[in-house]
């Protein structure tokens, strides 16, 4: 596991992560299920087309969005103070030093006291500030919302972690917290998947460069 300390949502960090898979796009690679996604040719044309022009496409963003990010933090607070943890901020890690692909947490969790290495006592974190009704409808149902599914496993295959917190959050409602461990048989999956998707990236875009 290697970590690149940027600041998430700056320049540099963009920049870090241009035409590379990320975990959030996890869909875009492999369902929920194993299999190969519909979305997988699309998502590869915006990856080479990133690595070619240098330039990242620019992502729909909503108020709803933009209000996310503006409580990270108070929500990373709440889970500090209630877990008795620190949590560090980071801005991207790769699983080895090939640099092929990678994951943006919301943090990695030391319990107090401990110094920050990277050991067994670490794991991820990962923060979704959602509307209220949101909030009321994924408590009702109790477990990791299916849409993160694939994002939380991505990134327990790049850092090697034994398990991930996953967190929900809107003030005045009780927080979702579910702790995800490694689904084995996605994992699996996913690591086939990745390579072959990676390989054909690297060959379409080196094909481009020579027209």
């Amino acid at each position: 596991m290697i970590i690149v300390d940027l600041k998430q949502g700056e320049e540099a960090w963009f920049t870090e992560k241009l035409g590379k898979p990320s975990a959030s796009n996890a869909s875009k690679i492999l369902t929920n299920e194993g299999k190969p996604s519909k979305q997988a040719e699309g998502y590869l044309y915006e990856l080479s087309a990133e690595l070619l022009s240098g330039q990242r496409e620019e992502g729909y963003k909503n108020a709803i969005m933009a209000m996310g990010v503006e409580r990270e933090d108070e929500s990373r607070k709440l889970y500090e103070l209630t877990h008795n943890v620190e949590v560090t901020q980071v801005g991207v890690i790769y699983k080895d030093e090939k640099k092929q692909f990678l994951c943006s947490p919301d943090g990695i969790v030391t319990k107090k006291g401990l110094r920050r290495k990277l050991e067994v006592n670490e794991y991820g974190l990962e923060l979704k500030n959602v509307l209220g009704k949101t909030q009321v409808k994924y408590l009702l149902d109790g477990g990791l919302p299916s849409e993160y599914f694939g994002q939380i496993q991505f990134s327990l295959y790049v850092t090697g972690f034994k398990f991930w917190d996953f967190m929900t959050y809107t003030p005045g409602i009780k927080p979702l917290i579910i702790r995800v461990e490694p689904d084995i048989k996605y994992i699996k999956a996913l690591e086939v998947e990745l390579e072959l998707f990676c390989s054909r990236l690297d060959e379409i875009t080196e094909r481009l460069r020579k027209i």
